[in-house]
């Protein structure tokens, strides 16, 4: 369980980390990029907890997927669903990649409105 202070220092973080990134001018381009990546990650993290937990104010968008994954909660990759008249796909994202991008640092569902 996460706090709105840890989401304050986890922002402050990642702004700490992309300052490093883009002030860096040595010649390795991916120089800082994990800390970056993983800073980001976390951030997601923290934020989909408060979200969650109803600390932090959802858009109108996250409530409709919330409302969708309330109704269909074990749908897969792809399925596609009838939901208040409407028809929505299932689609699952990667959170983030290491380097090699065999790395998957979870993922993120989201809901696509189908045409009829």
């Amino acid at each position: 369980m996460y706090t709105l202070d840890d989401l304050q220092a986890a922002t402050a973080d990642l702004e700490s980390a992309e300052r490093r990134w883009e002030n860096y001018d040595g010649n390795n381009p991916n120089k800082h990029r994990s800390s970056v990546t993983d800073a980001r990650v976390k951030v997601r993290e923290i934020e989909a907890d408060l979200k969650a937990r109803g600390l932090l104010a959802r858009s109108e968008s996250e409530e409709l997927a919330n409302r969708i994954d309330q109704a269909f909660p074990n749908a897969d990759s792809g399925r596609i669903v009838d939901f208040e008249g409407k028809r929505y796909k299932r689609r699952y994202t990667p959170r983030g990649k290491s380097l090699s991008g065999k790395t998957v640092y979870g993922y993120d569902g989201s809901w696509d409105e189908v045409p009829l």
